[in-house]
């Protein structure tokens, strides 16, 4: 779907709405391997097959609550569940021991291609080199997953204004290459209810009433 440029300048939003500049990168070949570090076996990276809705939400919350995802929160249960239930669809749990760290999802469901949909650690995981096993791991499978069969040929992930300050940086390094600019405008989730009013205190908080 192509949406029409927005005009050069400011353009004003509707009360109770939030936009973000969205980056896409993507990489067209598989990267060199980078170095495996030694804490890197400490982790491990589980397939989550056909996970319950509930379940879903409650570790995409945790994952994406500071950095405002919503949208699988307001999804409606079927559509949701016809995503987690695809065979074209792999998902992931990082974990450390018993404890669930991060979420990986690698969308197949487009001919020849996949994107990195979500992926984000727990917060109590940013800064400990988790990201980094996990983006690794990650490139790997989306390139691997369909080698003998129908191997994909683009490897794609998005990021935002919203998300960590170093997430554009970070996929850089792990290969990806900028592409193209978006500009999203959505409701702010914090006022419709999908996430508490204190959640991102670094994006404003701007109440129309």
């Amino acid at each position: 779907m192509t949406h029409p440029p927005l005009p050069l300048g400011y353009s004003t939003l509707a009360p109770g709405h939030i936009a973000n500049v969205v980056t896409c990168l993507e990489m067209k070949k598989a990267p060199p391997p980078r170095p495996v570090r030694p804490a890197d076996a400490a982790f491990v990276l589980a397939p989550w097959r056909s996970p319950g809705v509930a379940d879903f939400r409650a570790l995409f919350r945790r994952v994406g609550q500071d950095w405002l995802w919503h949208s699988r929160l307001h999804m409606a249960d079927e559509k949701l569940r016809a995503i987690l239930d695809s065979q074209n669809v792999d998902l992931y749990r990082l974990m450390l021991d018993d404890k669930v760290l991060g979420l990986l999802e690698l969308d197949f469901r487009e001919a020849r291609q996949c994107e990195m949909s979500f992926f984000g650690l727990v917060p109590e995981a940013i800064g400990t080199g988790a990201g980094r096993y996990l983006v690794d791991r990650g490139i790997h499978l989306a390139w691997n997953r369909r080698a003998g069969q129908m191997p994909i040929e683009r490897l794609w992930v998005h990021t935002c204004t919203f998300d960590h300050p170093n997430a554009l940086g970070f996929y850089q390094k792990a290969g990806f290459v900028p592409y193209a600019f978006m500009v999203e405008v959505q409701d702010d989730p914090r006022l419709t209810g999908h996430l508490p009013r204190e959640a991102a205190p670094h994006i404003p908080l701007v109440d129309p009433k």
